[in-house]
């Protein structure tokens, strides 16, 4: 499954991951490495209950 990503630079320093086809999946980090890192965990996390109900 591919998703858009959105990464904006944060005003406090460091990242924002937005998916624009999940709401309310957001993720931050300070770097781009960590904010990707961070956002597939957030992914796995939101679509885990559809996973389970699949089962």
């Amino acid at each position: 499954m591919k998703l858009k990503i959105i990464l904006e630079t944060s005003d406090d320093g460091g990242y924002t991951a937005i998916v624009p086809s999940l709401p309310g999946c957001i993720s931050e980090g300070d770097t781009r490495e960590e904010v990707l890192k961070n956002v597939r965990e957030a992914i796995e996390l939101y679509l885990e209950p559809i996973y389970l109900l699949k089962s």
